[in-house]
């Protein structure tokens, strides 16, 4: 056995600057934060994973490293499922701190399945009964946002040259505006690519009556989160005005979460991210569930490296994997300085897993010294 010693949290941040600072529906952000876990064991193995900042990025570090880390220290590493239980027992399903436990818990599961590569020898995908296969990739994260159609046109060129053949654009601003963003890329670049949109939470019932049959039009791929998670009305209402698919999930937490939308029948995708729903051990749950219901997995991807490298080596080891979400925005030092090359696009549109054991990248710790935690909002 390989006992948990140590578990370390890392709140770290860097700000954005004031002309890369791309408008969402959550508004124009102004930093980018995140939560490093490091978990140590007796035998000196380390693993590394991302828990969400939930913009509580201090919070979320300081609940890791002491409610969690007490629970849990002294557990075998290797005992995902036992360490995710004990955590549900006594914190999750007992004493609240829904949200902020799960991004927690995330980034620790993450770190033991890291542990469990290194341990072995085996990339990720292997441990979690995958093959190395190409994964289709879309250009998305912090990028494509609000912008005349000429510009979002000119942005998203390079990244179809370089090979993606998806993109997904940020919405939320007006109809008027958000359906002529998407005519423009549907004109700009023909049907040979899928579009997709995300609205991060912006948009009215009335709104959405009045963009879905505009994206039906255009063949849109799905309409991500035009309503807070909670609003399942809405989605259900919604569901009614056009045909192109809603999709959720980034904001959902657990798998008893997510089983509800089986019942209200509106979504279409599911995106867990591995970062918040509470690692990489419950989003197998998640997607086992979804294939049972015909439903594609295409998981969020957060902040850092770490989560996306791990989202390509759980995509490549479910029967129900959809796209990858490459994270193409300008500067973000989390993707090209804290850690090792994560992903590289091919010129198929797709990404493949990491061969060195765990996750596959290695982490700079000098950096998070050199960048810690910036209080207070992210988008202003």
């Amino acid at each position: 056995m390989s006992k948990i010693v140590s578990i370390k949290a890392y709140p770290t941040s860097f700000p954005v600057p004031k002309d890369g600072g791309v408008s969402l529906g959550v508004g124009r952000a102004v930093k980018r934060d995140a939560v490093v876990v490091k978990v140590t064991t007796e035998d000196g193995l380390v693993g590394w994973g991302e828990s969400h900042h939930g913009r509580a990025h201090t919070a979320v570090a300081a609940l890791l490293e002491t409610t969690l880390s007490r629970l849990v220290t002294g557990m075998d590493a290797t005992d995902t499922v036992g360490v995710w239980n004990r955590i549900y027992r006594n914190q999750l399903a007992s004493h609240g701190m829904g949200a902020g436990c799960a991004l927690a818990m995330s980034g620790l599961d993450m770190a033991l399945w890291d542990i469990r590569g290194k341990a072995t020898g085996w990339p990720l995908y292997k441990l979690l009964g995958g093959a190395a296969r190409p994964v289709p990739a879309y250009a998305g994260g912090v990028a494509l946002g609000y912008q005349p159609p000429e510009e979002l046109v000119e942005e998203a060129r390079p990244h179809l040259e370089a090979g993606y053949r998806a993109l997904k654009l940020r919405i939320g601003d007006t109809v008027r505006n958000d359906i002529g963003r998407m005519e423009a890329i549907r004109s700009a670049f023909g049907e040979e690519i899928d579009i997709l949109a995300d609205a991060n939470t912006a948009y009215r019932l009335e709104d959405v009556r009045r963009v879905l049959p505009a994206m039906d039009r255009l063949g849109m791929g799905w309409l991500e989160e035009p309503f807070p998670p909670h609003d399942r009305r809405a989605y259900a209402q919604a569901r009614s005005y056009g045909h192109t698919p809603l999709a959720v999930g980034e904001n959902h937490f657990t798998r008893f979460e997510f089983t509800p939308l089986l019942d209200d029948g509106a979504i279409g995708i599911w995106q867990p991210d591995l970062s918040k729903c509470g690692g990489i051990t419950e989003a197998l749950r998640i997607a086992a569930i979804a294939s049972a219901h015909k439903i594609p997995i295409h998981p969020h991807s957060s902040m850092t490296g770490l989560n996306q490298a791990a989202s390509i080596h759980f995509l490549c080891a479910i029967d129900n994997a959809g796209y990858f979400e490459a994270d193409v925005s300008r500067g973000n030092l989390f993707r090209d300085a804290l850690v090792s090359e994560p992903w590289r696009i091919g010129g198929d549109g797709c990404v493949r897993p990491l061969e060195r054991p765990g996750i596959g990248v290695e982490v700079d710790e000098d950096f998070l010294k050199a960048h810690p935690a910036i209080e207070g909002p992210g988008y202003v």
